[in-house]
Formats: structure tokens, sequence, C-alpha cells
């Protein structure tokens, strides 16, 4: 897989980088689902497709707007782990299942 293919904002830097992707790229898509989710802004943006594009190619995302100063720590670690620029280094699915933020809300009836 190496297409340009997805969402501006859900994109992940491997896929604009035009490099070879997996499905890394997929947890970085849930990181940026994660931080809309809990912050209600997404971690990139801009004004079109092509500057949004440019932010996530950086990966540079705010961690001081005043919604992500009242996120847990094991909140902001997930994140932090999913949006890793080097998919060798962000966490894997297998990983992000047995992170302390989603085994502290995971349904009891799924065990």
């Amino acid at each position: 897989m190496n297409q340009l293919y997805g969402t501006a904002y859900y994109i992940a830097p491997e896929i604009v980088n035009g490099k070879t992707y997996n499905e890394k790229c997929d947890l970085w898509s849930i990181g940026v689902i994660m931080y809309i989710l809990l912050t209600g802004s997404p971690p990139f943006d801009g004004k079109n497709d092509n500057d949004i594009l440019k932010v996530v190619k950086a990966g540079k995302y705010s961690t001081t707007i005043n919604e992500f100063k009242w996120l847990s720590a094991d909140a902001k670690d997930l994140i932090k782990r999913m949006l890793t620029m080097d998919p060798k280094s962000r966490i894997s699915a297998e990983e992000a299942l047995e992170h302390n933020w989603i085994k502290k809300y995971k349904s009891k009836e799924l065990n």
C-alpha cells in the first residue's frame, strides 16, 4: 500500500509522504479521532486540505489548548503514543487495547 488515500484530517504522515504504510496508519487516525472527541477540535488543522497535510507532515499538535489541560495523564499518553510520527514507534492495536486509559473504561462485559 503506497497510494495517497484518505481524509486530510485523519491521514497518517507516512501516507502523505508517499511511503509504504501498514495498519499503524489506522492507529494514527484513531488518535486523531480520540483527540477530537476529547477536545472538540482536530489536532491538525488548516484553511484547506493542503494546509492540513502540511501540518500532518510536521506532526506537531497543540497540547496547550484549554481543553487538553483537562485530560487525564493516561488520555494524553494514549494520544501521544497514537500520534507518534514514526510508525515503527507508534503504539500497536494490541498495545492500545492494553493501555491504562482503555482498560479503565473497558466494559466489564467484554472481559
